[in-house]
């Protein structure tokens, strides 16, 4: 018989669907009975949940990062698929000019009606807006700025009339106390698209010296309303606390056992620091979960930036309980009463064979331009003048360190005449705090910048046009190899610090990726690097 190519991609279709439902299925029968937190791992800071259904949504802050704003999927709680980006179009902003830690600040999802609602702040930008879709994957609309929304962190709720409305935080001009800062409430009319009516602000935190009083979520439950909001810095003091009204507009009181979640009570030595930021969700099994951020701290270093756990919860009354008995995030806890949902797990290899990068890859801010093709197997990155260093998009390609050890490397086939010329594997946090290990013209070169100096830590001959180049992270050591093939692997430079990346030092708010570099250092070139594969990979597994 004789099957067409069209034929034999839907049968193929219809094998592989099969395959993957089988394997969940087998998965199901072998459930383990608890999970690992983070939940998602790496920079996925001030996390945001909404259940549709069955389904559950989940967001996180991406400041300079492009795409911006990731979209994550579960069925469990536990298992995530990234699924698409709320800015993912070069008109929907603009982020030259920025700071690595400005940009998109926490983003809020929720649904209502049909739609799927993203609304966060871009700072030094044009301050707070909201964006729609009907597919959570997307395409999402344009950003509809709120010209009136002072602070940072809004959200929004549905009370039972159907009027939407915005919670947000403020500075205080007449501070009471330093780093004073209060929530506040106003309606937000979705045809006018604009905030209308009154605006109130509902607390100032749960004690009068609450800082920095920020990441608002007002939910209704069980015909009461309870405010959660982050306080303390987004540092060791951060913490999660509520407030209780029996009306929307208050007044709210805040919680007999507040702070409801912190590990600040735990000092500097704990492995787990800076947990607040949350978001609370309820299953279709009538369980209330929490997702919030959290720092796993090495030494006395966080590397991996701030990270997203989930925590179950409990309601003694009003008042949530986080893990019951605990009062704190945990390692390791009891699933979800859910079905298990693995993914397929995404390749740690990446082949370049399709059409358009994997969503897992960004760039550090908006591209102006296309600066990169796949052909035939291969990512070609062309040369631009914009180095890493200028707060401008450069030729820049990089994916999320996730893990404590890690390795990350890859083929790259590059040639030049020109001194300017560089390609190569990048480790990057901000444009002063990074490590590159590049290709030139006879050499190869490895370079750490840490505080903005910059300084170049090994050079040695080398004359091939092809180079596989990798870097090891274990825990804060990073070490640096290259060679012909994977087999004659040679080390180049010392084992230097991954302090560079970790928080502090310049290094605030977002997180840590690896990926591809190429630069003509600031003149105009026509010259491509071409990329084979490109490999991160858990070294632990």
């Amino acid at each position: 018989m004789k099957i067409n190519h069209s034929s034999f991609i839907y049968i193929f279709s219809i094998i592989l669907s099969f395959s993957i439902t089988n394997a969940q299925n087998d998965n199901t029968e072998n459930t383990p009975n608890t999970f690992q937190n983070p939940i998602l791992s790496g920079y996925h800071p001030d996390p945001s949940i909404c259940r549709v259904g069955d389904d559950y949504y989940l967001v996180n802050s991406t400041f300079i990062w492009y795409p911006g704003i990731p979209i994550y999927h579960s069925k469990d709680l536990v298992n995530w698929k990234l699924i698409g980006h709320g800015i993912n179009r070069p008109n929907q902003i603009n982020l030259d000019g920025l700071e690595d830690r400005q940009g998109i600040y926490a983003a809020t999802i929720r649904y209502y009606e049909g739609i799927f609602y993203l609304i966060t702040t871009c700072i030094n930008c044009e301050g707070n807006f909201y964006i729609t879709a009907k597919d959570p994957s997307g395409p999402w609309s344009n950003p509809i700025w709120l010209k009136d929304a002072p602070g940072i962190d809004p959200s929004l709720m549905w009370d039972d009339d159907g009027k939407c409305y915005y919670t947000g935080h403020t500075p205080i001009d007449d501070e009471m106390w330093p780093t004073q800062c209060g929530i506040w409430l106003q309606e937000l009319d979705l045809k006018q698209k604009k905030l209308v009516g009154n605006r109130k602000i509902l607390t100032y935190g749960h004690a009068n010296n609450a800082s920095y009083t920020e990441g608002p979520h007002l939910y209704k439950i069980d015909g009461n309303y309870m405010l959660m909001l982050s306080e303390g810095g987004t540092g060791l003091y951060h913490a999660l606390s509520v407030h209780h009204s029996d009306s929307l507009w208050g007044p709210y009181n805040a919680d007999m056992i507040n702070p409801v979640l912190s590990h600040r009570q735990f000092g500097n030595k704990s492995p787990i620091q800076a947990v607040g930021h949350g978001d609370l969700v309820k299953t279709q099994n009538d369980e209330w979960w929490c997702v919030t951020l959290g720092k796993r701290v090495i030494d006395g270093q966080t590397t991996l930036a701030r990270e997203t756990f989930l925590s179950r919860v409990h309601f003694e009354g009003k008042t949530p309980i986080f893990n019951n008995g605990k009062g704190k995030i945990l390692d390791k806890q009891e699933n979800p009463n859910l079905p298990w949902f693995p993914f397929v797990p995404e390749p740690v290899k990446d082949q370049f064979n399709q059409d358009e990068l994997a969503l897992k890859w960004c760039f550090i801010r908006v591209p102006k331009k296309q600066f990169y093709d796949i052909k035939k197997g291969k990512l070609n990155i062309k040369l631009q003048p914009n180095t890493i260093d200028k707060r401008l998009n450069s030729s820049l390609i990089i994916q999320r360190i996730e893990h404590h050890k890690f390795s990350a490397s890859t083929k790259l086939s590059f040639k030049t005449k020109k001194e300017n010329e560089q390609a190569g594997l990048i480790i990057y946090r901000t444009n002063e705090n990074y490590y590159l290990l590049m290709k030139e013209k006879k050499e190869l070169v490895l370079i750490k910048s840490f505080k903005g100096v910059k300084e170049e830590i090994a050079r040695i001959p080398y004359n091939k046009s092809k180079v596989i180049l990798k870097a090891e992270g274990d825990n804060l050591n990073i070490n640096f190899t290259y060679g012909s093939s994977l087999n004659e692997m040679k080390k180049i430079g010392d084992t230097h610090s991954l302090i560079v990346i970790a928080d502090g030092n310049g290094n605030q708010f977002n997180g840590t990726g690896v990926g591809m570099y190429t630069t003509s250092n600031n003149k105009t070139s026509n010259t491509n690097a071409s990329y084979d594969w490109f490999e991160y990979k858990d070294n632990k597994l």
